[in-house]
């Protein structure tokens, strides 16, 4: 793996030097280039003004923060460059607090921390160790890129995963999600029945299939195109509109103690059906 931050973990006087690591494989994305459909040319970025249509050069561009509809006030590089904080290439910790406490969307970027040489090995693993038992989160702040995160440090496996945080100012209201007002009302049947069914359901994550079937599928027909082969077309599988307590009794009968989760064996195949690539008539250049 290849350091893209060096500094330390500090809480109080204790300083653990630290490298920091890309958690995410981003070679792993599937990822496309526009092309031109005359002459599969690929297209070009042009930074064209919406106002008066002409393409502009990087020193002909400044940034503007619109407070009203068609109203900016400009902030130029130098602006930008006066915004200075204190950084001190450390995760400074300022508590620990219990995981539960962290919402879920709180959750943003997460990177892999390592020990940073021999020094560091200790107290590290002390770290690590003491945040395991203790069922706790350290949460902090360091200035990555001239910008302060918020970032919250917790175990992992053999090691630590630094994660950046949102803000709360940056995420929206729950409550301002429509309808949820009537989403209130809870039947008991219909609550006990529920309840059955997910314990029915309760596994383990390692025992979850997690495969990523969309990111399996595009490859396939890469894989098919390169190679000049029939394309391949998935099914869609229409879902029966059924009432909630309908739905919860035949799910219950289906799960019969048998969890949805990764087959032991090889995995069936999802049927196919083959669809002949339509041939594109080239327009004639006169």
């Amino acid at each position: 793996m290849r350091t893209i931050w060096k500094g330390h973990i500090r809480f109080l006087l204790v300083a653990i030097p630290v490298r920091v690591y890309n958690a995410i494989e981003s070679s792993e994305k599937i990822q496309f280039n526009q092309l031109h459909r005359e002459d599969y040319g690929p297209i070009g970025y042009d930074k064209r003004c919406k106002k008066c249509s002409q393409i502009v050069s990087n020193d002909q561009i400044t940034k503007g923060y619109q407070y009203e509809p068609d109203r900016y006030a400009i902030i130029e590089p130098e602006d930008i460059g006066k915004v200075k904080i204190k950084t001190t290439k450390a995760v400074d910790i300022i508590g620990f607090v219990d995981a539960a406490e962290i919402p879920s969307t709180f959750y943003d970027a997460p990177y892999y921390a390592g020990p940073d040489g021999p020094v560091a090995e200790k107290p590290y693993a002390l770290l690590r160790e003491v945040m395991k038992q203790t069922g706790k989160v350290g949460v902090g702040k360091v200035v990555l890129r001239d910008r302060e995160d918020l970032v919250a440090v917790f175990p992992y496996e053999d090691g630590l995963v630094l994660q950046k945080l949102h803000y709360p100012h940056e995420l929206r209201k729950m409550e301002d999600v429509p309808e949820l007002e009537n989403a209130q009302k809870i039947n008991k049947n219909e609550l006990r029945l529920a309840t059955t069914l997910v314990s029915e359901m309760s596994t383990t994550l390692s025992e979850i299939d997690t495969t990523d079937n969309y990111h399996e599928a595009l490859k396939q027909l890469i894989d098919s195109k390169i190679k000049g082969k029939k394309i391949v077309e998935f099914e869609v599988e229409e879902l029966p509109r059924l009432d909630i307590m309908s739905a919860l009794k035949k799910s219950l009968q289906q799960s019969n103690r048998k969890p949805m989760v990764k087959a032991s064996t090889a995995k069936k195949k999802p049927q196919i059906s083959l669809v002949k690539p339509k041939t594109v008539k080239k327009r004639k250049v006169s």
